[in-house]
């Protein structure tokens, strides 16, 4: 297999996935603990009705997970409640510190519906919103999944995720967010963006940098302290596209999907 394979639009080339199932047999299906990365504006389609087919899905993945016996961390970002927060709060709030608290306790707020909503239907839910990612590995011991958001100014939710995924002895991280996979430059802007299926972290960090912090309110396929932190973890990562959660369902069950897969 050749990482950083450009040009596929479909799903991992032959040589990832056989890789992929080598270590789902290794760790018993990809480990019994998983974490992903849920991007804020997943929830919140424009449409009324695809928000309750989406919150539906997601219940239906949760029973399935603890169906299952697996335990599931997800971090949930803050999406539109926290760009909207941090462009009120600029308007006399200039320090980046302050404007980071507004949207970590955006990401709580989101955590904590997701929470509400699987705790409706009886799920084994940590009942707290936990603030460090320690507490999350903790509370993965005795319940069977774990909701919670961000942690620190200037850690995007998908640093707490990768952080996460490596205090619980994790050996990869799933990231869901509105986009299919990683490309080479922005695809929204960029008509001739290539996407990958496969690529290497040195090759990712190459796109998105390594280790600087993004701006309050900003965002980006994989945030720079993330991708550090991974590096530094040997973790894997998985992108993909969370508006369809039948993709992270075979991400999580270690089945073929669309997506980038991101290797040590």
């Amino acid at each position: 297999m050749e990482l950083g394979e450009q040009g596929k639009v479909g799903g991992f080339s032959l040589g990832s996935w056989d890789m992929l199932k080598a270590c789902a047999r290794n760790e018993g299906a990809m480990t019994t603990r998983h974490v992903v990365a849920l991007g804020g504006s997943l929830l919140r389609p424009e449409e009324a009705e695809q928000r309750t087919e989406w919150f539906g899905r997601l219940r239906q993945l949760a029973v399935h997970m603890e169906g299952n016996g697996r335990r599931l961390a997800m971090v949930v970002g803050g999406g539109l409640p926290a760009r909207e927060g941090i462009t009120l709060a600029r308007t006399l709030v200039s320090d980046t510190h302050r404007l980071d608290e507004v949207g970590i306790a955006a990401t709580r707020l989101n955590a904590t519906v997701i929470q509400q909503v699987l705790l409706d239907i009886g799920c084994d839910v940590a009942p707290v919103i936990p603030t460090t990612t320690s507490d999350a590995a903790s509370l993965m011991d005795v319940h069977h999944i774990v909701i919670m958001g961000g942690t620190t100014p200037g850690h995007t939710t998908d640093a707490v995720a990768v952080a996460l995924a490596r205090d619980t002895g994790a050996s990869h991280c799933i990231i869901a967010t509105n986009v299919s996979h990683v490309f080479d430059k922005d695809p929204r802007h960029n008509e001739d963006a290539i996407s990958f299926s496969t690529m290497s972290i040195d090759e990712l960090a190459e796109i998105t940098g390594i280790g600087a912090p993004l701006a309050p309110g900003a965002s980006a396929v994989i945030d720079p302290v993330a991708v550090g932190w991974a590096k530094s973890a040997d973790l894997r990562l998985a992108v993909l596209d969370g508006r369809d959660l039948s993709l992270l369902e075979h991400a999580l069950d270690g089945k073929p999907f669309d997506g980038t897969l991101i290797l040590p």
